[in-house]
């Protein structure tokens, strides 16, 4: 996430006219997409979200959104997908406009969007760029915070945050939106998400490059995103939520926490505690939904979506009240999801998971176990079944690993600029045209 989150920016905040709310568990689907704007020949990043928005808001049947009287939106609705701005000028945020019934037909209307914003962008020199981060932006010197509707909100966060940190403003991720009725499907939610948050970056790791050189870890998104509000630790917390199973209790543990520690630092009462909440998941209950949050932006919707389409799977049958999973998932401790997070954020799909107590209360046999065949022993557990294009996507994530470790196998050992621009290129055509990246 590279923004804090704009009650406005909500995708499931509309109802289905048809369909009352709040909706049930895997009735409805809210998907966002962050991507960089870049300069089309160095791939540099460039600070004209506004100027994309404000031309998009001209198009045919555009519905715009402007805050606190500014001349420029902050949202534009264009039928099924919505555009964004984010924390910072380079970034824009693609939605689905109003709760997907199913994930069937996002990747494509996203994958439109990504067609008629490079066309819009293309007359100013820039293009969108894919992946988690970019791998040489230098956040001290290039970025610029978003000067129109709700700067005050992003303001405040610089001022106490100081997001010039990778950690704000060099980072792009695709949120999945799950809503739940009442306490019983949130306490069955969240307990599911909350245990495979650790393991999620094992297919969605794509930010091998920060500073322009590789580190130690796959996903460097994540690893500056688990230190971005350390100024105010109960922001974030320990990325892993805490183990709540009701409303009341989230509000006391986690949200009271937040607003008393945000007080003397936001004296104005700016800020609010549930769209400040920067966990790995966070509860959203003024529209009863849980967005996930540590997963890094593909390189184009297709993989996005096919990866959204295997969480999701899994997600149903350890949500099932009459399995076996709950009341194990809800025995983890916070610290063991956080040792496991940090494994798969430093080795994404080259991670092996050991933890017996973990793989017991997911259901599979206590042995060391890679995590990316940990996926695959859930999805079969599950019974997923997938299409026959989201089975080839997940068959070369299985077969080639994440995106960051295709990236880092394509480069070997050249990582110099000329070396990362040329890669990059090939990221931004894979985005264009809707294609994987292949090592």
């Amino acid at each position: 996430m590279s923004s804090p989150h704009d009650p406005t920016h909500d995708p499931l905040l509309e109802s289905h006219p048809d369909t009352p709310r709040p909706y049930a568990l895997f009735e409805a689907f809210g998907v966002e997409c962050e991507y960089m704007i870049v300069d089309a020949a160095t791939l540099d990043v460039r600070p004209i979200a506004d100027k994309l928005l404000l031309e998009a808001a001209t198009l045919p049947g555009a519905e715009p959104h402007f805050e606190d009287g500014s001349a420029v939106p902050t949202e534009v609705g264009l039928g099924p997908v919505s555009w964004s701005n984010e924390l910072c000028a380079h970034v824009i945020e693609l939605k689905t406009s109003a709760p997907a019934p199913s994930l069937d037909h996002v990747a494509d209307s996203f994958q439109d969007s990504i067609a008629l914003a490079n066309a819009m962008l293309a007359p100013m020199g820039c293009a969108l760029l894919p992946t988690g981060m970019h791998p040489w932006m230098n956040p001290d010197r290039e970025m610029t915070l978003w000067p129109h509707g709700f700067n005050h909100v992003y303001a405040a966060f610089d001022r106490i945050f100081n997001c010039k940190g990778h950690g704000w403003c060099n980072l792009q991720s695709t949120h999945l939106n799950l809503p739940f009725q009442g306490d019983d499907e949130f306490a069955r939610l969240h307990a599911a998400i909350r245990a495979l948050l650790p393991i999620m970056p094992t297919l969605a790791a794509s930010s091998p490059f920060i500073d322009g050189a590789a580190s130690r870890s796959l996903d460097n998104r994540m690893a500056v995103y688990a230190r971005n509000a350390r100024a105010i630790a109960s922001v974030a917390g320990d990325v892993i939520p805490e183990p709540v199973w009701s409303r009341a209790d989230y509000q006391r543990v986690i949200l009271d926490r937040i607003a008393a520690d945000l007080a003397p630092h936001d004296p104005e009462g700016i800020l609010e505690s549930e769209w400040c909440n920067s966990r790995g998941c966070i509860a959203r209950f003024s529209r009863s939904a849980i967005e996930i949050r540590v997963l890094d932006v593909q390189e184009c919707p297709m993989a996005d979506l096919a990866i959204l389409r295997l969480i999701t799977a899994v997600l149903r049958s350890l949500t099932d009240k009459r399995g076996p999973h709950q009341p194990a998932l809800r025995a983890l401790p916070s610290s063991r999801l956080r040792a496991i997070l940090d494994l798969t954020i430093d080795g994404a799909d080259t991670a092996i998971i050991s933890d017996a107590n973990y793989l017991a209360a997911l259901g599979l046999p206590p042995s060391p176990t890679p995590a990316l065949r940990l996926w695959q022993a859930l999805a079969e557990r599950a019974g997923a079944s997938f299409d026959q294009a989201t089975r080839e996507i997940l068959d070369v994530l299985f077969r080639e690993g994440s995106l960051a470790t295709r990236i880092r196998r394509r480069l070997g050992d050249r990582t110099d600029r000329r070396a990362l621009q040329s890669l990059y290129a090939d990221l931004a055509r894979s985005l264009a045209s809707g294609k994987l990246f292949r090592a």
